[in-house]
């Protein structure tokens, strides 16, 4: 539909007086005749003066006659009467000379606005810059998204490993950017969104500039905190800033990282300024996913790690038509995923990936390349020519336990009582069947509150565990209070995390695994872990009685005392081995595997009882 234009009268009307003030002031221009001042006296001689406007620096007034050449006004400058007559009596022609005062005048206006408007534009820049808008107020709706070209790009997939499953299903996303036509011809279209979901440090990003040095177009990357400012409508603006220069660069990749940051969930009765942006935001992002072609190559990616907390409409088919998980490798991704960070360091012959990934379980890629960095720095500070399996050892511990902290003296007794401590868990720990491997004993104090520590590595990666696999874990953590209460007859606080491993794991038997017989196969607390294992802080509702309470208490606690007891026949039956190892960690501080195992063959245990509740 064409515009019609308007005509406003009040325009019309400033015209029409634009053009008689010109008209006045051009007519005054042509009748006035500029005389110098002697020839002034002339014609005032000659009776032809009719009036005069005395300024101070000019007069100005009307002729009697007109002139010759038509002119009825005249204008001169002001001259001393006295040196007018000197000079006319000696026939001298007298004119007055105009100092111009333009360039003064302009800096008495111009150079304090200028001033002013610097100084103005200075702290205009430093409120911005600190408060995150960037590029002035011209360009605050602009999009903040870097633009890397496919040149920019050098990372492929060649180049991440772990997780090859994700890479699978984005192969298919390189595949409809590089051929749409060979992946449309049975009316197959390319998904508007992919979301890269995954616990931190798995990847996503590095996954999802992969997928556009592969493709070889456009990446367009923005952090999700980048569209939400101070000023309402900003984040809007910048969502079609962003989508605009993504199509006109078409084929090309949109990259979102943290896009819980914008996504977050709408509440209904949403308060204050800031909420109303981010709303807006959002429904700004829902609208482009909505409308933009997927024919001509646009792909939104996204990552988050909270994907519980997204908004529904974000997620539902149409916007975000795939959601890839990238987690946590096995062992064999973690071996692969070594094998990448390993080419940059120089390794010594015992150095092997299969190794260093069974003592990594849990890791995500970025801990592995932080493992690499540290080992690299272990063996750099002891002047190594090669890092070891041990740097790696070290390593681990380091990110693990914490820093060593040998300066920290403990008195004779203390000292004492740690290495029982942990020799009591190491024993315990090694009679279990199908416990983890000890790995190491030590009683050199590392991090902020560890005196020592015991590390058990595990024998492959597990994804379930049966009743008597986690009553065997609850016996390994009390084996070292059970190793105090029966050397010393008492016991310390240094069994308090220990303390508070076991009772969750009991309590979360009886509560959400059902493991109780007399409470039965029922689930009385809800699950708190989300997709990628985190814990939220939701206030949990109690649906049963006060007596269903008091049971779920009485079993939690018969089933920490069942496994100290447990414990405890264990050490009782190898008391000997354990005054043996807490002398031998006394004297070395520190036990591996293979010492612990010596230790084992050395000493004889004194006789072997049963564990308590085992048939």
């Amino acid at each position: 539909m064409q515009k019609i234009p308007q005509w406003n009268l009040w325009y019309l009307l400033l015209a029409v007086l634009g053009m008689l003030l010109i008209q006045d002031l051009t007519q005054s221009w042509r009748s006035t005749e500029p005389l110098p001042y002697s020839e002034l006296m002339v014609q005032l001689e000659a009776g032809n003066v009719a009036s005069v406007v005395v300024y101070p620096d000019r007069l100005q007034g009307e002729f009697t006659r007109p002139l010759p050449d038509g002119h009825t006004h005249f204008s001169t400058l002001r001259v001393d009467p006295d040196l007018a007559q000197a000079f006319a009596l000696k026939g001298v022609k007298v004119t007055g000379g105009v100092q111009s005062t333009l360039f003064r005048d302009l800096m008495g206006w111009v150079l304090p606005a200028l001033i002013f408007f610097g100084i103005w534009m200075f702290l205009v820049r430093r409120i911005t810059d600190r408060s995150g808008v960037g590029g002035g107020l011209m360009s605050i709706g602009k999009s903040k998204a870097r633009v890397f070209v496919e040149t920019d790009i050098k990372v492929s997939f060649e180049d991440f490993a772990g997780v090859d499953e994700a890479k699978i299903e984005l192969q298919e996303i390189v595949g409809f950017l590089k051929d749409p036509g060979s992946y449309g011809r049975l009316g197959a279209r390319i998904p508007r969104g992919i979301l890269l979901v995954g616990p931190p440090g798995t990847g996503k990003t590095l996954l999802a500039r992969a997928v556009a040095g592969e493709a070889g177009v456009p990446f367009f990357s923005i952090n999700g905190s980048e569209f939400v400012e101070m000023f309402v409508g900003v984040g809007a603006a910048r969502v079609r800033d962003l989508f605009e220069q993504a199509r006109q660069r078409a084929p090309a990749i949109i990259f979102i990282d943290e896009l819980d940051a914008l996504g977050r969930a709408r509440g209904a009765f949403g308060l204050g300024g800031g909420h109303y942006e981010k709303e807006q935001t959002l429904n700004q992002l829902l609208a482009e996913l909505d409308g933009f072609d997927p024919s001509v190559g646009l792909v939104l990616l996204a990552a988050t790690n909270r994907p519980e907390i997204l908004d529904p409409a974000l997620l539902r088919a149409g916007r975000f038509d795939r959601q890839v998980l990238v987690d946590r490798p096995d062992k064999v991704g973690r071996v692969q995923i070594l094998n990448v960070h390993l080419k940059k360091v120089r390794l010594a012959a015992d150095a092997d990936p299969e190794q260093i990934a069974a003592l990594t379980p849990g890791f995500s890629g970025a801990d592995l390349a932080n493992l690499v960095n540290e080992a690299a720095l272990l063996a750099t500070r002891r002047g190594g020519d090669a890092v070891t399996l041990a740097d790696f050892t070290g390593a681990v511990e380091r990110i693990v336990a914490g820093l060593e902290k040998k300066n920290r003296l403990l008195n004779p007794l203390e000292r004492r009582i740690v290495a029982f401590h942990e020799m009591g868990h190491a024993l315990v720990a090694l009679a279990l069947p199908g416990s983890d491997r000890v790995h190491k004993v030590s009683i050199i104090p590392r991090g902020i509150g560890s005196l020592g520590y015991t590390i058990q590595r595990p024998i492959e990666d597990r994804f379930l565990m049966t009743r008597r696999e986690l009553e065997d874990k609850m016996a390994v953590l009390l084996g070292g209070r059970a190793a105090e209460s029966l050397v010393f007859g008492e016991v310390s606080t240094g069994a308090a995390d220990d303390l508070a491993k076991v009772t969750d794991i009991a309590r979360s038997m009886v509560m959400r695994f059902g493991m109780d017989d007399t409470l039965g196969n029922v689930a009385y607390e809800h699950p708190q872990s989300t997709l990628l294992g985190t814990e939220l802080a939701v206030p949990q509702v109690k649906e049963y009685s006060e007596d269903t309470a008091r049971s779920i208490d009485q079993a939690v606690r018969e089933i920490v005392a069942h496994r100290f007891q447990a414990a405890r026949a264990i050490l009782r039956g190898q008391r000997a081995r354990l005054e043996a190892g807490a002398a031998l960690l006394l004297e070395q501080e520190t036990l591996t595997e293979l010492q612990l195992q010596q230790m084992l063959t050395t000493v004889p245990a004194d006789d072997a009882e049963s564990l308590p509740g085992r048939d």
